[in-house]
C-alpha cells in the first residue's frame, strides 16, 4: 500500500471520531500511541526477533484481546502505566490520555485499521512518508494550532538543498517542532551517499542529529516520526524535551537547520498575596549572548550561533522584525556580520505558514574564529516576496518555486555567485525601514528596472544602514503601478488580513512591554 493510500485511509477514520469530538491533533496523538505499540509487538517476531520495551502486560496483544468497557479501561491504564517509564517510553507516553469517546470505534481503530498493515516490513520511506502526510493535514487545521509548528516542506528541502549536508557531519535543531528539517537532512544525506560505509549508516541512524522541542506533545510526534523513518534506535532517539533557550547545551554541530517559534515574548504570570496578578516579561541571560532580551527570535540566533562548530552552517528561518529591530536587534546584527560570514538572504513570500500574518525570511550564515575584521564580506539577497503570491490551498508553495534561488545560491561554490539583478542609470538607495510606503514608488521604479531577485550588498553598505538593517528590497511592486497586475480578491484580502494581523501582534508586544516596565516601575 502507497504512503497516500494509508493516509487517506487512516485520515477517513477521523472524520468519523470527529462526530465524538475528537480533534486532530488528538487523533494524531493516539495514532502515535497505537503505532508504536504495533510496530513493537512486530519488533519481537521474525526477522527481527528484538527484545520489546513494552512490558509484556501492556503490549499490543494485549489491546486484541479485549472489548468494550474492558478495552477502554486497559488501554487508559497501559498509557497511564507507560507514560510513567523513563527513555523512550516515557517521550512517547508522557502525560498520554485516552481520548476516545467510544469503545467501539477504539476497537476498530486498532483491529481493522492499524492492526490489518505490517509497519515495520514497509519501507520507511512509504510508513515515514505516512506519517508525516499525517502530521500535514494536522498543521492545516488551523483553529487547532497544529500549523505553528509545521514548516513548509518544500522549503524545508530547498534549505538542504542548499546547505548540503554530508556523511559524519552532525546537525542540530533546537526547536524541532515534528523534525521536518532532521529527516529532510537524512533523506539528502541517504539520497546523495548511496555507498556509505557501515559505520558512516551507523553514525547517521544514531549519532547525526539531535533535536530540542519545548512542547511535549509535538515532541511526541517528533519522536515517532523519526522512528518511522529509521533514524534513532528503539532504545534511544535524539530529541530533548526542555527549553533550548534556557542554557548552552555544551554540544556543537557542523549545520543548525531550524525555524524558531514566532509570536509573543514569553513572559510569567505572578500573583500577589493579596491576589493581584501581573506579567513579567522573561528576558534570556546568558554569558554566550552578545545582548540581553525578551525576543525569542533574537535570542534563537544568538544560540544558533553558539551551538554552531566553527565553519559550521546555519540556516535559520525569522521575521522580519529580526531584520530591523533595534537596539538589541541592531548589537545582534553588528556582532553577527562582524563575527560570522552572514552570506545569503532568502526573503519569503506571504502565505506559506498557517499561522497569519508571518512575513519572514531564511537568514544563511558560517561561524568564523575570533578576528578584528569582520568576516562578512558579503550578503546576497535573493527576493521572492515582491509580486508572488501564495495560499495554503488554491497556490501552495512547491519545491519548484525555489529553483531559482538554489541555482542562484550557487551551493557547489558559493563564492563564484552571479547576481541576476543589474543597477539601472541612476540606482538609489534601497529606503530604511518605516520609509517603505512612502518611497516605495520611486525606489523600485528607478532602482528595479531589470527586475532580477538576486543581488548582494557589501559589508560597509549593510552597517552604515540605519541599525544595520537587513530589510533590504528593491523591485517594482507591480501591483501598485496598473489594476491589471492586481492578483485576485481572495489573494489580496488574505493579505490585508496578514497585514493586521502582524500589526495588531506587534502593537501588543509594546502594551506587554509598557506594562511590565510599570509594575517593575512600582515594585521597586
Amino acid at each position: 500500500m502507497t504512503s497516500a493510500a494509508i493516509v487517506q485511509k487512516l485520515w477517513n477514520y477521523c472524520n468519523v471520531l470527529r462526530d465524538d469530538g475528537m480533534s486532530y491533533g488528538d487523533y494524531v496523538e493516539q495514532l502515535t500511541y497505537l503505532l508504536f505499540l504495533k510496530m513493537a509487538d512486530e519488533r519481537t517476531k521474525p526477522p527481527y526477533n528484538q527484545p520489546s520495551a513494552v512490558p509484556a502486560k501492556y503490549s499490543w496483544p494485549t489491546l486484541l484481546k479485549k472489548d468494550g468497557v474492558d478495552l477502554f479501561e486497559h488501554y487508559r491504564h497501559t498509557l497511564e502505566s507507560l507514560g510513567k517509564e523513563k527513555g523512550l517510553l516515557g517521550l512517547i507516553f508522557n502525560k498520554s490520555q485516552n481520548k476516545f469517546q467510544d469503545p467501539s470505534k477504539l476497537r476498530r481503530l486498532v483491529v481493522d485499521l492499524i492492526d490489518q498493515e505490517n509497519w515495520s516490513v514497509m519501507s520507511a520511506d512509504v510508513k515515514g512518508d505516512a506519517y508525516e502526510g499525517l502530521l500535514e493535514k494536522n498543521a492545516q487545521d488551523t483553529k487547532s494550532g497544529a500549523g505553528q509548528y509545521f514548516t513548509p516542506r518544500p522549503l524545508i528541502q530547498a534549505m538542504v538543498d542548499v546547505i548540503q549536508p554530508k556523511p559524519k557531519e552532525t546537525l542540530c535543531d533546537p526547536a524541532c517542532g515534528t523534525g521536518g528539517f532532521l529527516l529532510a537532512a537524512h533523506d539528502y544525506v541517504v539520497k546523495h551517499n548511496p555507498n556509505m560505509s557501515a559505520d558512516e549508516k551507523r553514525k547517521l541512524k544514531g549519532s547525526t542529529f539531535k533535536g530540542w522541542e519545548l512542547v511535549q506533545s509535538t515532541a511526541r510526534l517528533c519522536a515517532m516520526n523519526l522512528m518511522l523513518h529509521s533514524i534513532g534506535t528503539d532504545k534511544d532517539l535524539p530529541i530533548i524535551v526542555s527549553d533550548s533557550l534556557a542554557a548552552d547545551p555544551g554540544d556543537r554541530f557542523d549545520i543548525v537547520l531550524t525555524n524558531p517559534p514566532f509570536g509573543k515574548k514569553s513572559s510569567t504570570t505572578i500573583v500577589a498575596e493579596n491576589g493581584k496578578v501581573s506579567r513579567e516579561t522573561d528576558i534570556i541571560e546568558r554569558e554566550d549572548f552578545w545582548a540581553t532580551t525578551s525576543n525569542k527570535q533574537l535570542n534563537f540566533i544568538q544560540h544558533v550561533k553558539t551551538l554552531l562548530k566553527q565553519n559550521g552552517r546555519a540556516a535559520v528561518v525569522v521575521p522580519d522584525n529580526v531584520l530591523f529591530e533595534g537596539g538589541a536587534g541592531e548589537t545582534v546584527r553588528r556582532k553577527l556580520l562582524h563575527e560570522c560570514d552572514v552570506h545569503t538572504l532568502l526573503r519569503l513570500p506571504t502565505g506559506l505558514f498557517y499561522a497569519q500574518g508571518v512575513k519572514a525570511n531564511v537568514l544563511f550564515f558560517d561561524k568564523k574564529p575570533a578576528s578584528e575584521t569582520p568576516w562578512t564580506k558579503k550578503l546576497w539577497i535573493y527576493d521572492l516576496r515582491t509580486n508572488m503570491h501564495f495560499t495554503l490551498k488554491t497556490n501552495s508553495l512547491q519545491r519548484s518555486d525555489l529553483d531559482e534561488f538554489v541555482k542562484s545560491y550557487n551551493p557547489e561554490n558559493r563564492h563564484q555567485r552571479r547576481a541576476t539583478w543589474k543597477a539601472s542609470p541612476s540606482p538609489q538607495p534601497s529606503p530604511a525601514r518605516g520609509e517603505e510606503v512612502k518611497n516605495k514608488r520611486k525606489t523600485s521604479g528607478e532602482e528595479g528596472k531589470n527586475e532580477g531577485r538576486w543581488r548582494s550588498y557589501n559589508y560597509d553598505e549593510l552597517v552604515s544602514r540605519d541599525k544595520a538593517s537587513l530589510d533590504i528590497f528593491w523591485l517594482k511592486d507591480e501591483s501598485l503601478e496598473a489594476s491589471d497586475n492586481l492578483p485576485d480578491p481572495d489573494v489580496i484580502a488574505q493579505e490585508i488580513v496578514e497585514d493586521l494581523e502582524t500589526a495588531l501582534e506587534q502593537f501588543r508586544e509594546i502594551v506587554g512591554d509598557i506594562n511590565s516596565t510599570v509594575i517593575l516601575k512600582k515594585n521597586e
